[in-house]
């Protein structure tokens, strides 16, 4: 009983340790043994001080999606543009207890898939790959719920505005219609049963 007593509390302080080296400012110990840490913290125990001190987004994103079939007759039947983001706003507003997933699935998805291709949509490694898929799995789950099944193929467009300045009164200031407007428009994506 005492052996694993000790083997628990070794286990609790060394994950403390590492987690700790992590987050914690570039050092010496930390530089020499970057690449134990990282294999105990990635990919489970990844840390970061966003918790203490956010990094707020400075820009607000509309992720819409349309999806297309072939009909029988040979024609191409594409769907009316779907906000995926009122559907996170909607799921925000009208709970009392809003998940983690409802408020930052499909934003970190859009983030983290722009930080892996920049604005190109290639993508240049099997991270960026994997990324791809997951963001349009989150695209074909939403869109199946809303039209009633999968289509064949999917297109995501991405409109960008700027947050507007803060008043000094802490109102913000009015913006009509929207200017500096970025609408980056994705290539079709073929969806697959698999999600593969």
């Amino acid at each position: 009983m005492r052996t694993v007593v000790f083997l628990c509390l070794a286990t609790v302080l060394t994950h403390a340790v590492l987690v700790f080296l992590h987050i914690a400012p570039s050092n010496a110990v930390s530089q020499r043994y970057s690449r134990q840490i990282n294999a105990w913290v990635y990919p489970l125990f990844e840390q970061n001080w966003r918790l203490f001190a956010p990094d707020p987004d400075s820009v607000n994103r509309q992720i819409s999606a349309r999806t297309a079939r072939t009909a029988a007759d040979g024609t191409v039947q594409v769907s009316e543009w779907f906000d995926l983001t009122a559907v996170d706003k909607a799921a925000v507003e009208h709970s009392p207890f809003p998940s983690h997933t409802a408020q930052n699935e499909l934003r970190r998805a859009w983030t983290s898939y722009l930080e892996l291709h920049g604005g190109s949509d290639e993508s240049p490694s099997a991270r960026a790959v994997m990324m791809q898929k997951y963001l349009r799995n989150i695209a074909v789950a939403r869109t199946s719920d809303h039209f009633g099944k999968a289509a064949p193929f999917i297109q995501l467009r991405v409109v960008t505005v700027p947050v507007t300045a803060l008043r000094p009164d802490g109102t913000r200031t009015a913006q009509s219609p929207p200017k500096n407007l970025e609408t980056r428009l994705l290539p079709w994506w073929k969806v697959t049963s698999d999600g593969n």
